[in-house]
């Protein structure tokens, strides 16, 4: 959200706020903690979760470079509903809730930039739950996180879908809604039949168009 902002408003960013790098296993805040800031992702991912009363973790969200996590709780006022917890040395600028919403009413730029953060957040929250709820199979769903990532990583300025595999199968497999067997038996599928590669923790998406009609 602070990509195209005027030089005034720039300015007053650069001045906003604590830079930090931070090891990979940081919680960087927790669900029903006060929004006491917002948190700009500078580099490396973060893992957005929930935790119900019996221990249960939903991952919600894999968050990249350019994120602003905590944005609608220092808004709003209310409590973050998500703990941020990073995935691999990361670095952070925190912007405190007051700096925050004083730069916000002073520059009408940024407002509408938050504004359009927030409306990108909800549309992201729609389709996942759409695609938990009403894809057919665990496959589909792989398929659809998969080139969810793939697609971010070309926009942000690389020539192919390749990035980063930050999460166990485990961890993907709460992300998608299956278990870590089947998380494992369908990453070895889609690389015997070359829609992917991988080499390590790095995936490179080979056949976009066919991970996008399994994700239909």
């Amino acid at each position: 959200m602070f990509c195209n902002l005027d030089e005034p408003a720039l300015a007053d960013y650069a001045t906003m706020g604590i830079e930090a790098n931070y090891p990979k296993g940081t919680t960087l805040f927790q669900e029903n903690d006060k929004g006491n800031g917002v948190f700009v992702l500078c580099t490396g991912q973060v893992k957005l979760f929930c935790t119900s009363r019996e221990g249960k973790t939903l991952i919600l969200k894999i968050a990249m470079p350019g994120d602003v996590l905590g944005l609608g709780a220092v808004i709003s006022g209310t409590r973050y509903e998500v703990t941020a917890e990073t995935l691999e040395p990361t670095q952070i600028k925190n912007i405190p809730r007051e700096d925050f919403l004083h730069f916000l009413e002073k520059h009408g730029q940024g407002s509408l930039h938050a504004a359009k953060v927030l409306s990108e957040d909800y549309k992201a929250a729609f389709f996942d739950a759409r695609r938990l709820a009403l894809s057919g199979s665990a496959a589909g769903r792989l398929a659809g996180v998969l080139l969810d990532w793939g697609k971010t990583a070309a926009s942000c300025g690389k020539a192919e879908m390749r990035f980063t595999m930050a999460l166990t199968h485990e961890e993907l497999a709460n992300l998608v809604g299956t278990s870590r067997e089947t998380v494992t038996r369908m990453l070895t599928r889609f690389k015997k039949e070359s829609l992917i590669q991988m080499r390590g923790s790095s995936i490179l998406i080979t056949a976009p168009e066919l991970l996008e009609k399994l994700s239909v």
